[in-house]
């Protein structure tokens, strides 16, 4: 069975969104708990010439929207990027999730071979969707929840990689005990 353009995309690109909102309610209840004041958090940058927070999520879910909008072929929802709170930024991902879960699997067929044109500050680029999806839309979102991730975790968030990695579609993780490694066979020993 193969993999089809929507199962690479929208349930991906669902779940990463939905990883991220979780990351960001972490952050609110951190400020909230230790009486930070939360712009503090969603204006945090790594470094002086990195995108801060907020920009981070926008960035985020401008990828995720444009991707599989381009990919489906149907106009890309327009936000403005003003989100300065944590409920903001919440509220973007909770709109950006609805417009994908609002793309139907057909809406993607074929999608591999359309042409996508972008227009960026070194000039034109040309993918077919395939690799648009796979070299650009897919890196850039984990890039900036990635990044979001990081801002919070430097900033004391108690936060650890299953906050990242979300609650895995399709695992079926069992609570409880771990599962015991088997003891290793020693090689008998020489008299």
């Amino acid at each position: 069975m193969s993999l089809s353009m929507y199962q690479a995309s929208v349930p991906v690109l669902i779940h990463n969104l939905k990883a991220l909102s979780a990351i960001l309610k972490k952050g609110a209840d951190h400020a909230k708990a230790r009486g930070l004041d939360p712009a503090v958090l969603v204006n945090a940058r790594l470094f002086p010439d990195m995108f801060p927070l907020a920009r981070q999520v926008q960035i985020a879910t401008d990828m995720a929207k444009g991707g599989a909008a381009r990919l489906a072929g149907v106009e890309i929802p327009s936000f403005p990027d003003t989100e300065s709170s944590f409920p903001e930024l919440q509220e973007r991902l909770t709109r950006t999730i609805a417009f994908l879960k609002s793309i139907k699997p057909a809406q993607l067929e074929g999608s591999e071979q359309r042409e996508v044109n972008l227009q960026m500050r070194m000039g034109a680029v040309s993918f077919t969707g395939q690799y648009y999806l796979l070299s650009w839309v897919m890196p850039n979102v984990y890039f900036h929840v990635t990044t979001a991730y990081n801002i919070l975790r430097h900033n004391g968030v108690e936060l650890g990689k299953w906050d990242f990695l979300g609650k895995a579609p399709g695992a079926n993780i069992k609570a409880g005990k771990p599962a015991k490694k088997p003891a290793k066979k020693r090689a008998p020993r020489k008299a």
